[in-house]
């Protein structure tokens, strides 16, 4: 039997995606746990799955952030990759300062997004 502590991969990606939809929202780690009435460092060990986050907690923080429950847990298989490219860092503000843009202007950052893509895997290439 698992001591009643341990936390899983499951607990962990829950973590994960917390840190992800709470980007997307814009929220601060300090404006969540404002929200939720914890600290920020709180915030960061859930994040990191450090600390498991409990079911009133996980239900607070789906009201705070303004998402179903489910949007916590596992997306399906299709939303895998979305969810692994959103949690690199800068994605999300990235977005966020494309989705500002004509659509003349975003054809050319995806343009220069591929370039620099190409000329870094060359740099990389043996």
């Amino acid at each position: 039997m698992m001591p009643k502590d341990t936390l899983t991969d499951h607990d962990r990606k829950v973590g994960e995606r917390v840190a992800t939809l709470r980007k997307a929202k814009g929220m601060s780690q300090t404006g969540l746990g404002e929200a939720l009435g914890v600290s920020f460092q709180q915030i960061q060990k859930y994040e990191r799955g450090i600390n498991r986050i409990g079911a009133g907690r996980l239900d607070r923080i789906a009201e705070v952030l303004g998402i179903p429950i489910s949007d916590l847990f596992s997306p399906a298989p299709a939303h895998d990759e979305t969810w692994t490219l959103l949690q690199t860092s800068g994605a999300i503000e990235l977005l966020r300062h494309y989705s500002e843009l004509e659509p003349e202007q975003r054809a050319d950052v995806v343009a220069l997004c591929r370039s620099v893509a190409r000329l870094s895997r060359g740099r990389r290439s043996p």
